[in-house]
């Protein structure tokens, strides 16, 4: 992999990410907009009812909606229609976010573009390129865990209009976090629980370990990754994955897991393309791609486990699961796919 960083117009970082070891890029093009320094100031809000975090970043009111495909911001820059990236190519490129949800001592927000096809999907991408894009996940982690004022680092892809996504080039976010995240206090909170419980016991290792012995929702299981629907799944169609060595996040990744993790990757997605596709044809579903990974400098961090959510909101051919009254009301997610049809589905669809 070769790395090469460079600055937008308006101090913005970008930094390119090429499939080949060898000498730098050349001079990384310039980028000639006429853009005014970003002076966005999110705000982090406590809850004292819930003890949740909530950011206000009344500037993303303003920013890109759905633009045509010849004014994508994410697609290489050509003659007359300059964009984010103001190279004519590129493997993978990450840059801040111009219309950050976090920024400053509130933390940072990055854009990863998986591929300059403006048509494409992560599960269109081959194997070596799916692993550039695991090696910028891994870079940046890395990075943004040295900056005192992030807590945590999060990588994530939204797909599909459904889930509410704005630009339909492939691409995904990064968020570095300055506090823990709830969900995340939820999980370290019923580790900490079961280890106290237990005399020890992870709680992590006790769920992949009583999820492979009873097998009903396993989707795949190599050496390396094992990949199934949880017990009590939230979301129609529900896969977490993890790693067989637990590690805190992907940078603590060894070779071997991290060798094999964009064919495992790659297969998950395009699984989830097939759910639906004897209903509908060939169709693209909309998910949620989340990795979680432990907080930076948490005193429990090794006991965190490494592992994907990939989920999706659609449950049925033309149908999509809302939250509604229970689940955003009251947190209470009623789930219409059992769990079990769920991962049975999942393996049916295997690529032959």
């Amino acid at each position: 992999m070769r790395r090469t960083a460079t600055r937008l117009a308006d101090g913005r970082e970008l930094i390119y990410y090429d499939l080949h070891d060898g000498a730098p890029r050349a001079a990384p093009a310039p980028d000639r907009r006429p853009l005014d320094p970003v002076t966005s100031a999110p705000e982090v809000r406590r809850d004292p009812l819930l003890g949740d975090s909530v950011v206000i970043a009344a500037h993303r009111q303003a920013r890109t909606y759905h633009p045509p495909p010849d004014a994508c911001p994410l697609c290489p820059s050509r003659p007359g229609s300059p964009s984010e990236i103001p190279a004519a190519d590129y493997d993978v490129a990450v840059f801040e976010n111009r219309f950050p949800s976090l920024a400053g001592d509130a933390g940072r927000c990055e854009v990863v573009c998986f591929t300059p096809d403006h048509d494409a999907s992560f599960a269109d991408l081959d194997e070596e390129r799916a692993a550039l894009v695991v090696a910028a996940w891994t870079d940046r982690t890395a990075e943004l865990s040295r900056l005192p004022s992030v807590a945590q680092v999060f990588c994530f892809e939204n797909r599909g209009r459904e889930i509410g996504v704005t630009l339909g080039h492939p691409h995904g976010q990064i968020y570095a976090y300055p506090f823990v995240t709830p969900r995340t206090e939820r999980m370290l909170a019923s580790a900490a629980a079961h280890h106290r419980r237990t005399g020890g016991g992870n709680l992590f290792d006790a769920t992949v370990a009583a999820e492979r012995a009873d097998g009903r929702r396993i989707v795949l299981d190599t050496d390396h990754w094992t990949a199934f629907v949880p017990y009590a799944a939230h979301w129609p169609y529900e896969v977490h994955l993890y790693p067989r060595r637990r590690v805190p996040d992907l940078p603590a990744l060894d070779d071997a897991a991290r060798t094999a993790l964009p064919q495992v990757y790659l297969e998950l997605l395009r699984r989830f393309d097939r759910i639906f596709e004897e209903e509908e044809g060939a169709v693209r579903t909309p998910y949620i791609s989340a990795w979680h990974q432990a907080p930076v400098r948490h005193p429990h961090r090794s006991e965190f486990a490494l592992h994907l959510e990939l989920f999706t909101v659609r449950r049925a051919p033309g149908k999509l699961k809302f939250l509604a009254g229970s689940e955003s009301g009251m947190s209470v997610f009623i789930n219409d796919v059992p769990p079990e049809a769920a991962a049975a589905r999942l393996r049916e669809v295997a690529t032959t």
